[in-house]
Order: structure tokens, then C-alpha cells, then sequence
């Protein structure tokens, strides 16, 4: 049977590799490296081929790079429209499930970060093995979020402290007031720039794990500023910017 590994690479660094995903890296018939026209998708798409030159032998294995469908923005609903583009890039893995791949050879698909968070391909994987005979299997990968923490030097939670993981799209549903440990991800437009809390930090992280990492912390009220002028010329710069941020409410003492 058809086998496809799908590995977490991490969020930049050739380093965050785990021994685990090296050794399924090896595993490995052919990978399917998805590319899209963005400059930042044509840098990610360098670096997942220089994880596979360092750590395999040149001609082990096989390349096969598809274009990434386009999401086309529309005015169906935000979920409907995620939905009709992750059918469309499901599409393109099935093809090279079935084209690229022979009877009991294994195919990979490099993901960022962990694929278990905020990434599709485990829900389209799910939908198309029921259509499509192969088996799959998940290797785990440091996250943004981990490397955030670190690179601040503190943890996710304090004492007994929930964490509240979301998107940028959905911090405005918040009441400032209601924050105390939050983790937001997938923001490009500074949404926190509207927050006006005397009692919240940030710790926030750009381009985290990699070469152009840039990291700010302070009080939000101090340092958002700074953290929006920085965006932007890092956004001019590279023409494109990942970033993940902490909000946290300061502990009473």
C-alpha cells in the first residue's frame, strides 16, 4: 500500500528538525513540495529543499514540486471558502498519490511547524483516505509557539494559568479585560494595535527559528508601536511577514 508521512519540520530553523523527523525523512521515495508565486512561499520552498539536501544522500530520493492552488478571496463565508481551497489543494495531493507514487512506495509532505496546529493537511489527508486507498502517518514538530517561549525565556502558562491559543481573526471577539494568557498566531495586520490595556505585555517574534528572527517584549502599550514600524520594514524588506505573539496579564503581586 501507498504510504505518506507527513513530517513537521518546524517554524524556520534546519536545526528544529527531531531525530524522528530526520529518520522519516529517509523513508522517503518522493516528496511533494507544493509552491506558490509569493515571495515568502519561494523562500519556504529553498528552505524545505535544503532540509532535504543536508540530510539525504543526492539521488535517494525524488522531488516532485505542484503548484499550490490559489485561495481565491470571495464573499462566501470565511469557512466556506477555507473549506473550498483545502478541497482544491487536496485535489493536487490525491494526483500525486496517484501518479507519483508506486504501489507500496511512500511519499512525504514537509509541514511547518506541528501539523497538529493550525495547518489543514491531517483533515485533508483524513477526507481523502476515504477515497483513496494509502495509509499516512504523523511525526510531531516544534511549533512557533514553543520557540517563542523560549527565545523570551518564559513559559507558556503560570501557575494554574489556562492558555488561550487563537487566531488574529478572532482577538477582536475578545474584551481586553478577558485577557490573561493568550497566544495568537496567523496575524499580519497587527490586530493588537487597538488594545488599549495599561496591564498587558507582549512578548511577540517574527520570522521566529530563523536567520532574520526579531524579537520585541514589553508593556503593549509601550512597545506596540515598535512592533507595528517593525512589521512593516520587515514586510518591505522580505515582501512578507510570520509572526506569533503572547498577550499576558501581569500577576498581581
Amino acid at each position: 500500500m501507498k504510504k505518506i508521512y507527513l513530517i513537521g519540520i518546524g517554524p524556520g530553523s534546519k536545526d528544529y528538525l527531531t531525530i524522528q523527523a530526520i529518520a522519516t525523512l529517509k523513508k522517503v521515495d518522493v516528496f511533494l513540495l507544493l509552491e506558490k508565486s509569493e515571495r515568502k512561499d519561494r523562500d519556504l520552498l529553498g528552505l524545505r529543499k535544503e532540509i532535504l539536501e543536508r540530510h539525504l544522500k543526492h539521488g535517494s530520493y525524488r522531488v516532485v514540486i505542484k503548484k499550490m492552488p490559489v485561495r481565491k478571496r470571495s464573499r462566501m463565508a470565511y469557512h466556506e471558502e477555507v473549506a473550498k481551497w483545502r478541497g482544491e489543494v487536496a485535489n493536487t495531493i490525491e494526483e500525486f498519490i496517484e501518479n507519483e507514487l508506486k504501489d507500496d512506495q511512500s511519499g512525504g509532505i514537509l509541514v511547518w511547524g506541528d501539523p497538529a496546529l493550525y495547518d489543514g493537511h491531517l483533515e485533508m489527508l483524513r477526507a481523502l483516505s476515504k477515497k483513496v486507498e494509502f495509509s499516512y502517518t504523523v511525526i510531531p514538530g516544534i511549533s512557533s509557539i514553543q520557540v517563542l517561549a523560549a527565545r523570551h525565556k518564559i513559559p507558556l502558562n503560570r501557575i494554574s494559568e489556562p492558555i488561550l491559543i487563537t487566531t488574529a481573526r478572532h482577538l477582536k471577539e475578545y474584551n481586553p479585560a478577558e485577557i490573561k494568557n493568550m497566544i495568537v498566531v496567523l496575524d499580519s495586520h497587527v490586530s493588537f494595535k487597538s488594545i488599549d490595556d495599561e496591564d498587558l505585555d507582549i512578548y511577540w517574534g517574527g520570522y521566529l527559528g530563523s536567520n532574520d528572527e526579531i524579537l520585541i517584549s514589553g508593556r503593549l502599550k509601550d512597545t506596540k508601536e515598535e512592533i507595528k514600524k517593525t512589521i512593516i520594514e520587515a514586510k518591505r524588506k522580505k515582501g512578507w511577514i510570520m509572526d506569533t505573539y503572547i498577550l499576558r496579564r501581569k500577576m498581581s503581586e
